[in-house]
Formats: C-alpha cells, structure tokens, sequence
C-alpha cells in the first residue's frame, strides 16, 4: 500500500513545488511506482511535469467536486516517468464547494483509498495557504514533508506550521506524522543560513534531512522546460540533492519498517 505523503509549507517561496516535482521523478527512477497530485490552483507541478494545465480535461475538482473515479482522472504521460493528477485555476472553486459538502476533509483520502494499492508513494504538492484542500491534503496523509529555507522568518513560520499541523492531527488525522524537515534553496557561504541549519537541528533533530538542496541555476530552469532536473540537467546539483533525498527516505522507512517486527 502506498505511503501518501504532503508537501507543504504555509509559506510560499520555499521550493514546495520544485520539491514535489523532483522527489516524485527520483523516486519513480529507484523503479517505485509514484503517483502526484498537484493540489495547488497555480498548477506549477502539473507544468514541471510536461503537462499542459490549460488543456488538461481532469484535475483534482472533477476528482474531488465531481467525484470521478481517481483512475479515471489520473494522468500516465509525464516527464518525470510518475503518474500526476492534475492542478490549475478550476481548483479555486473546488475549495468553495467543499465548504458545502458533508465530511468535506475527507473527500480525497476516500477518493485515493480504491488506488493505493497500485502505488508505492504517492505525493501531494498542497496549496502555500491552510485551507480546505490542504486540510484534505494532510487528512489523507501518513505524514508531512516540510521544505523550508534557511532564514530567520522561516524558522518562526516552520513553528507556527509545526503546532497547525499537531493540531489537525488530533482532529481529522490521528496518525499523520512529520516526514522531515528538508533545507532549500541552501547557500553554505551564508552565515545565516548556517546559523539557521544549525538551529534546525536542534529542535528537530532526526527530523531533519541529512539532504541538503542547494540554491542551482539548472533547478530553477527545468520547469521552463517542463521537466524534473534530472531530466533537464541529471548532473546538477539540484538533481543529485533529489535523488539522495529520495535514497534517504527510503533508508529511513525501511528502518522503521525494520523497527516495528
């Protein structure tokens, strides 16, 4: 059964989507099979995954709104070799219409439930806001991964996100858990961010990632391309940080799959 796991931060700017993208890509080259959801109106992981949201017929509003059958909505063709359920703008008045639907954060955990079996991640890139699709986002989910960058501002908000997270926990999702911490946009000539890392590591310890993704040129480019960096550059830095956090991922479940025998 698949391992659902969010990608989110209420701040924008902090490579979410650059990350939902390329961990999905590295992970569906380590021959997993992947599924991501693209839960955010701007639709930018449905464009960095060579599909074009303004022609798509699907998107997560006929999943979630018009209650499609996931398989019927699921996109197979994608640059980064992973199944995607499409984003783009239509997803603004799927969140209005929640508002008037029973059980409404539940709608996508019921919606993925028929096809976790056929996946062995699936990643959801969620909006840079707390709102309904997030809440459904993390109801759905095993765990939350966080990308955040290494400055003061961030370090206050990955607070405030960790405490919204523990509290939505106790009410829709009692068994979410954080995936990790993972530093972006990371420059180690930065005395701050140096400051900040270590910082990190002191409150969160395990939880934060051992990966580190630097800031690089050739990240920033691939979604131009409609591409994941290794797909566009697979020997730039910021494809080879993707590709050791989808190995330390896995190291880090098969421990705890080891633990728990």
């Amino acid at each position: 059964m698949a391992r659902v796991i969010s990608i989110a931060n209420q701040k924008g700017g902090v490579g979410k989507t650059t990350t939902a993208v390329n961990v999905a890509a590295s992970m569906a080259a380590t021959k997993r099979k992947v599924l991501l959801i693209d839960l955010d109106p701007q639709g930018n992981a449905t464009m960095g995954s060579g599909v074009d949201k303004y022609e798509v017929e699907n998107t997560c509003y006929e999943l979630l709104i018009e209650e499609k059958p996931a398989k019927d909505v699921i996109i197979t063709e994608t640059t980064g070799k992973y199944h995607l359920i499409a984003g783009n703008a239509d997803i603004t008045a799927a969140e209005i219409k929640l508002m008037e639907v029973f059980a409404r954060e539940l709608r996508l955990s019921n919606a993925l439930a028929p096809i976790k079996d056929d996946y062995d991640f699936i990643f959801i890139d969620c909006p840079p806001s707390l709102n309904q699709l997030t809440v459904n986002a993390l109801a759905a989910s095993d765990s939350v991964l966080v990308p955040m960058q290494c400055e003061y501002y961030a370090l206050e908000g990955l607070t405030a996100l960790m405490d919204t997270i523990q509290k939505l926990a106790s009410v829709v999702n009692p068994n979410l858990k954080i995936e990790g911490v993972l530093r972006t946009m990371y420059d180690p000539r930065n005395r701050l961010a140096n400051d900040v890392s270590e910082q990190l590591k002191r409150h969160f310890g395990e939880q934060v990632y051992r990966t580190v993704v630097p800031r690089n040129v050739r990240l920033a480019e691939a979604p131009s391309f409609g591409a994941p960096a290794m797909y566009y550059d697979k020997s730039s830095t910021g494809a080879k940080a993707y590709l050791a956090l989808a190995g330390e991922i896995l190291r880090r479940h098969k421990n705890a799959q080891a633990a728990t025998k």
